[in-house]
């Protein structure tokens, strides 16, 4: 397979988080510039790091980017586009209605549910709009990880569904007028996603079974609803010589049996494989040199040095047991391991006698693939978007329907059935599941840092939507704010790989939090190459490129742990134990 052949205008790069995605769809960009083409990048990822890797500060408006004739990026800013959308549902009705009711019209429209709505409806101007991107020989989509994207990719249908079906002309985003007015673009979004001849979906994977197991499902569910021209890229193929090299031969070995096994739905995929490359993947000209990778000349020469690592990842559970109870939560890029990191102290506090509960708010998380067998001590649930939201249908009903008329029943079911409530949905179980860390451990593994960011975010957003359908406030959602805000009680374990976009992403995660005064209890560098000794080139410059890394996060964080990279992929206990690490970071882990 080759993504320069007969490209289609559209094209969606998804996938796990950290699996390449921005990278892939950046030189895909910049290749089909190069070849005289117009292209449009745009990142639909709340968390967008394309500023960064394509060196230039984008905004919500087409930037030009330094270097590549012809190419233009944008990213799609949640909150502008919200208060973009406030205005044009408001503001003409500035002067013509008293400010009373105008603050009423804000206050409505001030939810997390308008922020949402506002950012699709960005993303649905440029997918159906034809005039918005007429000028675009193509439009490239780097979206968030895999739960992410597939919410945003099921909206145009789901809002589309619920504006036909509905008869009370409002909803959770006040008057339907503002979004009947857009009817027609969510309609032709839906045609443009399940046509073929114009849209192509790239499912970005690493030759890893966790991801290779994600692009499956994320195949699966979008053919579902008619994305069915898709492709996948192998990402990070380590193919270089590696007799003789323990930890070079168990790379490409890993690698080499991940997609060997690989699900059967990706198999009937056209595949484009890409190698692993020495160098980061930052800048124009790095980018230019993805698919044909070349290694310094003076790779092979570099060794890393005997600069003391930070301890392992065993000394911050020792820490973390001291109080006997509360929250940890793992946060960071998409695909640094927070999964593994989560479930690897989850099963280590079990083991020790703690009553431990394992969960997770990632939409597309499967802890299961990670815990396969029972551990005493320690229960594993997952919150599950379609489930949550079903059973809170059936509770608002049940509760703030019980004293309704049948038309006010009609109306609040109606109400319900609104994309939005997913969220409020998702938001009150996360709350719930914060408040057992009174009386036990709670681990919990959240969703990518973008949608993270969202949720603890819009907190008091979800308080009044929470309250508009169902007048009752839970105590777990009361409670919420000041259970995170209190160290005591909830740790953050900040999850980073020792690469410039997951450190500097992670420094941004950090000072949001902060401004939330929400604060890190330490950070955790995963995956890292430094402990181990190899001979391999291009391993050997990678290892090399994490020292900066490595310093930037002492500098950052409280407390610091590094987790090796390993040559069994950590799963189930016995491969979760070895992430814990010893007391000695300097000897050869192979």
């Amino acid at each position: 397979m080759n993504l320069f052949e007969q490209p289609t205008k559209y094209m969606f790069f998804t996938g796990k988080g950290g699996v390449g995605k921005t990278s892939v769809s950046c030189a895909i960009a910049i290749a089909l510039a190069d070849l005289g083409r117009r292209v449009l990048l745009v990142s639909t990822d709340p968390a967008s790091n394309l500023d960064e890797v394509l060196h230039v500060a984008l905004s919500s408006t087409p930037t030009s980017v330094p270097g590549v004739s012809r190419l233009d990026a944008l990213n799609i800013d949640p909150e502008a586009s919200a208060r973009e959308y406030r205005e044009r549902l408001i503001g003409p009705y500035r002067g013509l209605l008293p400010e009373a009711s105008l603050k009423s019209m804000e206050e409505q429209l001030s939810g997390s549910c308008t922020t949402e709505i506002a950012a699709f409806d960005e993303f649905a101007r440029l997918l159906g709009d034809a005039e918005k991107t007429a000028s675009y020989d193509h439009v490239i989509f780097d979206t968030a990880p895999t739960g992410h994207t597939m919410r945003l990719l099921s909206l145009p249908k789901s809002w589309t569904t619920f504006i036909e079906g509905n008869t009370t002309g409002t909803s959770c985003l006040g008057p339907l007028a503002g979004l009947q007015q857009q009817q027609d673009v969510y309609a032709s979004s839906v045609r443009t996603l399940m046509d073929g001849a114009r849209t192509t979906l790239v499912l970005v994977s690493r030759p890893e079974q966790s991801a290779l197991r994600e692009a499956a499902n994320t195949s699966a569910e979008l053919r579902e609803i008619g994305v069915a021209n898709q492709c996948l890229v192998l990402n990070g193929v380590l193919k270089n010589d590696t007799a003789g090299d323990a930890v070079a031969s168990a790379y490409a070995i890993r690698g080499q049996s991940a997609v060997s096994s690989m699900p059967k739905e990706l198999t009937k995929l056209p595949i484009q494989e890409i190698f692993l490359s020495a160098n980061a993947l930052i800048g124009v000209e790095a980018l230019r040199h993805m698919f044909t990778p070349e290694l310094s000349t003076n790779a092979a020469a570099r060794h890393a040095t005997n600069d003391e690592l930070p301890p392992p990842l065993l000394n911050i559970v020792d820490e973390l047991e001291k109080t006997g109870k509360g929250v940890i939560m793992t946060m960071g890029k998409g695909g640094v391991g927070k999964t593994s990191i989560a479930a690897a102290i989850a099963v280590e506090l079990a083991r020790r006698g703690n009553p431990v509960h394992l969960s997770t708010t990632d939409p597309a998380a499967h802890i299961a693939w990670v815990i396969e067998n029972p551990v005493p001590h320690l229960t594993i649930s997952r919150i599950d978007p379609l489930e949550e939201t079903k059973a809170y249908q059936n509770e608002v009903m049940q509760s703030a329907g019980s004293n309704l008329d049948e038309q006010g029943r009609a109306l609040l079911d109606e109400d319900l059935r609104s994309p939005c409530t997913e969220e409020v949905a998702v938001f009150r179980s996360f709350a719930n599941v914060v408040a057992e860390g009174q009386s036990g451990f709670v681990v919990l593994d959240t969703a990518p840092t973008g949608h993270t960011i969202l949720l603890l975010d819009a907190a008091q957003a979800y308080h009044k939507e929470v309250l508009r359908q169902s007048s009752n406030m839970p105590n777990s959602v009361i409670n919420l704010l000041p259970r995170l805000r209190d160290p005591t009680f909830t740790r953050i374990l900040i999850i980073t790989l020792p690469e410039a976009t997951p450190v500097h992403e992670a420094k941004r995660l950090q000072e949001d939090l902060a401004r939330a005064d929400i604060h890190p209890f330490a950070w955790i560098i995963n995956q890292s190459l430094s402990p181990v000794r190899t001979t391999n080139p291009v391993l050997l410059a990678r290892q090399q490129n994490e020292k900066v890394y490595i310093n930037e996060v002492k500098q950052l964080a409280s407390g610091v742990a590094v987790v090796p990279w390993l040559v069994e992929a950590p799963s189930d206990t016995t491969g979760l134990e070895k992430m814990l690490g010893g007391k000695s970071q300097k000897t050869a882990l192979v």
